[in-house]
């Protein structure tokens, strides 16, 4: 029952988290709790990567401890080739999948900062 729960949780936690990295740039009132996902998953990615393997995500790897005690073996490589796969179907290439993950990352980093930059320039002048 209670991996169960916890399976559910991964799916939505983790599914609201990846869809709020890619737009909480665009609404004034989430660019600071964007800008601080943003630099969460960057951390995650680029130095727990270090040790883990380029691309680590704690959650994900929660989320498949939790899977495999409830008996699946639908392990991917990446969340976000999992959810298109079991949300659509759709057996994307790897490559393919972490090429437009990454770049979609990349944008939405750089909108971050750039637009948090901005609003703190703007209120600093008053």
């Amino acid at each position: 029952m209670w991996y169960e729960f916890l399976n559910i949780f991964f799916f939505v936690f983790h599914t609201a988290f990846t869809l709020f990295n890619i737009v909480g740039w665009a609404f004034p009132k989430t660019r600071k709790l964007h800008l601080i996902t943003i630099l969460l998953t960057a951390f995650s990615w680029f130095v727990l990567g270090i040790w883990y393997g380029w691309g680590y995500c704690a959650c994900t790897d929660w989320h498949w401890q939790v899977r495999e005690a409830l008996g699946y073996n639908d392990r991917s490589d990446s969340y976000i080739h999992f959810l298109i796969l079991h949300v659509t179907g759709k057996n994307f290439s790897k490559q393919l999948v972490d090429t437009v993950t990454v770049s979609i990352f990349l944008v939405t980093a750089v909108l971050s900062i750039w637009l948090n930059i901005r609003d703190w320039r703007k209120k600093e002048r008053g």
